[in-house]
């Protein structure tokens, strides 16, 4: 394991060994999806999908999370709230460090988020936690949709959150163990086009 077990905290440097190490991130010349090109590519499940990694990251991002005095109040009858597949595994293991009473997490279908059918979350403290904050519309959506369901958000966490990334919080605190300072062109603008880097297609 690259993170020594004794440091609850690993600083940005050992978190991005981390991930380069499992393979979670790449550097180079990727083009999205959307056509639009990066220099960095995140797969969170390679990281996660190994036991010590993931309790590693979880552990930490729940460190943080517990500065905030709303989350140490809340515990342990507060929920850990994911939006969709790839912040499950982050929810289970945040959910774990921080004794909390509940998990729960939204479904998505034909690009829009919701929670199951007889869900009640009125009146529950809730904890919003994802692997990666490319944009910032998920965590909007999600805190949106976490307060029509009469729930509240106290704080919000993530494993690597990109700097360009902006996204409406609305007042609630906000933990990142990386951040990560990339961008996205269109192939007309990209630099690494123009310097003649060989291109790698990626699914998602």
């Amino acid at each position: 394991m690259l993170v020594p077990k004794v440091q609850l905290i690993p600083s940005a440097a050992q978190v991005r060994e981390l991930l380069i190490e499992t393979g979670a991130l790449r550097e180079g010349h990727f083009e999205f999806p959307t056509g639009q090109h990066s220099t960095h590519y995140f797969q969170m499940p390679l990281a996660m999908r190994y036991h010590g990694n993931a309790r590693v990251l979880t552990v930490a991002l729940s460190r943080l999370l517990r500065r905030e005095p709303e989350v140490l109040s809340a515990l342990p009858n507060c929920a850990i709230v994911a939006p969709a597949a790839g912040g499950i595994p982050v929810a289970f293991g945040v959910r774990e460090a921080l004794n909390a009473d509940q998990i729960f997490w939204a479904e998505k279908e034909d690009g829009r988020y919701y929670f199951r059918q007889y869900l009640d979350a009125q009146g529950l403290k809730c904890i919003l936690v994802d692997d990666v904050v490319r944009s910032g519309k998920v965590i909007t959506y999600m805190v949106d949709l976490i307060r029509k369901a009469g729930a509240e958000v106290v704080a919000i966490g993530s494993l690597v959150h990109f700097k360009d990334a902006h996204f409406d919080a609305k007042g609630v605190p906000y933990y990142a163990l990386l951040e990560v300072d990339t961008r996205f062109d269109e192939p007309k603008d990209c630099s690494l086009c123009k310097a003649g880097k060989p291109l790698e297609k990626v699914w998602a």
